[in-house]
């Protein structure tokens, strides 16, 4: 994972890589190679081999000799290069799967110019380049699949390390770490005194795991120190898309937008940040209560809170490219993070939740920015029923989940779909209260007199012609009738 460098610590890495005995399996020296198909299936085996090394990173130079490592400076320009008609760095990132993280970088050693390619190690798949898989066997770049002891072993160092503790920058000084992360915030959300001195702040970052050793001296900041509290995500190259994008709509569609903003403050420091401005986007409603007028957000604020902490904290880190993103429109709010849930969507309300992220999701509850498992989603539905609005949508679309809020609906302008679906819900949160869904319990969820039970007693056939709820005691009498969700 990276960061972004001064030129002092490229040079510094430079001075290192060159007092390396040879060419490892994790760095390699060139002149003036500058065929595209060579480095992609370079960047393939070095990053395939620092994951099997427990490297952070390898390291593909030119303009040092390969035997002598003396500097002879390069003819090789990454930005001028082209593969086909295409941007060399482009085509690279389009044949590479899964898509890994590389920077170029020019610098000069005694008036020579030197491109050091910086290349993250593998995780959780072996890096390939045109769907074909490279490792480096000493100084050799060979076909993964010809290393069978090899790729088991790779497999199971992915396996094994979870996205938390990985690295976004590696041999950072105490210094740039205080710089790097917000961390008066973090002994503010946990209640905590400032500790007196540097070393005293930098051991509790340590044990908390925001931070690891590195060399003497030096500091890994992980990935749960930087998107917990980066002060800015974009200095961490290897996770600056996973800000939150917020889009603000002009009507229903995405044809016109009114504003749109990153928020680029790591999740924990910025949560409440976060949550303030979504609120200033949403639209709001006018009420009259008792004669006086009241002004209403169209979305409860609480449910909005809970549903961005669960797409922060279950979303697929390992995914580049995208983040999480709120999209607010004039009926409803979507918001959708990268990665398919470990639960049925259909569960959320019941199932304690399963995260891929399971470090974050702790740290989180402790910081009090989402509930204790199993919670968070209840009280979802429950604000969405108190303010009577049509049940919340969870959706999985292409690898993505997305959760959508609905603006207020008067009942008769709802499709059968709405109703089911909140029958379903109702089920749902009635059976984690340990109780029943009910003729009259839906009047009170729908806001229906009891003269038009009728209608009520209708969306509750709906439902259960649907399969999604089902009576509790078939032969009880109608006004007896108790349901269940479906799996109940």
């Amino acid at each position: 994972m990276m960061a972004n460098h001064s030129m002092d610590y490229l040079l510094s890495i430079l001075g290192e890589l060159r007092k390396l005995p040879g060419e490892t399996e994790w760095v390699e020296f060139k002149h003036n190679n500058a065929n595209p198909d060579e480095i992609g299936e370079y960047i393939s085996a070095l990053s395939n081999s620092a994951a099997l090394l427990g490297k952070v990173n390898a390291w593909l130079v030119w303009g040092v000799d390969n035997e002598s490592h003396d500097v002879i400076g390069t003819t090789f320009e990454p930005i001028v290069v082209k593969a086909g008609h295409e941007e060399l760095e482009n085509w690279l990132l389009r044949l590479l799967k899964p898509k890994i993280n590389f920077r170029f970088h020019t610098i000069q050693v005694d008036e020579k110019p030197v491109v050091m390619m910086e290349i993250g190690a593998a995780f959780r798949h072996p890096v390939q380049f045109k769907n074909t898989e490279f490792i480096r066997v000493g100084s050799y770049k060979k076909k993964l699949r010809e290393f069978p002891e090899k790729e088991r072993e790779l497999w199971k160092i992915f396996d094994q390390i979870p996205f938390e503790r990985g690295v976004a920058t590696h041999k950072s000084t105490g210094e740039d770490v205080l710089r790097l992360l917000d961390y008066p915030a973090y002994f503010d959300l946990l209640e905590l005194p400032l500790p007196d001195g540097r070393s005293a702040i930098l051991e509790a970052l340590h044990q908390e795991g925001l931070i690891q050793s590195a060399a003497t001296g030096y500091w890994d900041i992980t990935n749960l120190g930087a998107v917990l509290f980066a002060k800015k995500l974009e200095d961490f190259h290897s996770i600056r898309r996973k800000a939150i994008r917020v889009v603000y709509y002009k009507g229903k569609g995405r044809t016109e937008t009114l504003r749109e903003q990153i928020l680029t403050k790591g999740y924990a420091c910025g949560f409440k940040n976060f949550i303030d401005f979504i609120m200033t986007l949403v639209p709001t409603n006018e009420i009259i209560e008792k004669a006086f007028r009241k002004t209403l957000p169209m979305f409860p604020e609480l449910a909005v809170r809970e549903l961005v902490a669960n797409a922060l904290i279950h979303q697929d880190y390992f995914i580049t490219g995208a983040g999480p993103m709120v999209e607010i429109f004039d009926d409803r709010m979507e918001i959708t993070n990268p990665g398919e849930p470990l639960i049925d969507p259909r569960r959320f309300v019941d199932t304690p939740p399963k995260s891929r992220n399971e470090g974050l999701a702790s740290l989180m509850r402790r910081f009090r920015i989402c509930e204790e498992r199993g919670s968070g989603m209840d009280k979802v539905i429950s604000q969405v029923e108190q303010f009577q609005l049509p049940a919340p949508l969870f959706e999985v679309p292409d690898g993505f989940t997305r959760m959508v809020l609905f603006a207020h609906r008067p009942l008769s302008e709802m499709d059968k779909a709405d109703r089911v679906r909140a029958c379903y819900l109702h089920a749902c949160l009635k059976w984690v209260m340990r109780d029943f869904l009910t003729n009259a319990s839906l009047r009170k969820r729908f806001g229906v007199e009891e003269k038009n039970k009728a209608a009520v007693s209708r969306y509750i056939r709906e439902a259960v012609e649907e399969t999604v709820i089902k009576p509790v005691d078939t032969a009880a009498s109608r006004k007896m009738m108790k349901y269940v969700p479906y799996w109940a």
